[in-house]
């Protein structure tokens, strides 16, 4: 379970294909205290530690086939950057909302917008499956960060970022046609999803 709140973006430095796999190398400042088997989102989607290189301040985790196909990993290239999380503690204080690290679908970046030193980018997403609903000021996951949603459409929504954010995050890398892991929120599926049987859809 994550927070939504990014660590660090990351820099790929090996990306390597292995049948349908794909080993996704990552260099980061808290490599050194990660351990194998530990769970760590990337861009919002939760993988294995399964090799640490303490040398070179570095970690490899593996991506298979179906979560290549459901996230924007398999685009991932070498020199890009990755939003990382660690999971939550227990004892941790929530500062953003619960997140599984199991990402629904995929959204592109139909529009970016600077105003006053913030940013307003906006996503077009596929509304065909009920359960993935976006409500004003509700919270979704983009690219693993947890937001709120803005201005919330039929099959589009705006998230708003703060220069912090912006700088922290790969949301700075951000342009129209860049593809977005999203994962809405989970309470909002539950509750779409008791709603859709009762009313015998």
């Amino acid at each position: 379970m994550f927070s939504g709140i990014v660590e660090e973006a990351a820099k790929v430095v090996k990306l390597e294909k292995d049948q349908g796999n794909l080993h996704i190398t990552m260099h980061c400042s808290f490599a050194n205290e990660l351990k194998i088997d530990q769970s760590v989102a990337h861009n919002g989607v939760c993988l294995t530690v399964v090799k640490v290189d303490k040398e070179n301040k570095t970690f490899t985790v593996t991506a298979i086939q179906e979560t290549l196909e459901k996230s924007n990993l398999g685009l991932l290239q070498v020199d890009d950057k990755v939003n990382l999380e660690r999971s939550m503690k227990i004892d941790s204080l929530l500062d953003g909302h619960l997140v599984q690290g199991h990402v629904d679908q995929t959204a592109t970046c139909i529009n970016v917008r600077e105003a006053d030193g913030s940013w307003y980018y906006t996503f077009e997403y596929d509304p065909s499956q009920e359960d993935y609903i976006t409500v004003e000021k509700g919270s979704i996951s983009v690219n693993g960060v947890s937001l709120t949603v803005v201005n919330s459409q039929d099959k589009t929504f705006e998230v708003a970022i703060i220069p912090f954010t912006y700088n922290l995050t790969n949301f700075h890398q951000f342009k129209k046609g860049t593809v977005v892991n999203l994962e809405f929120d989970v309470i909002g599926k539950y509750v779409a999803r008791i709603v859709k049987q009762q009313l015998g859809k």
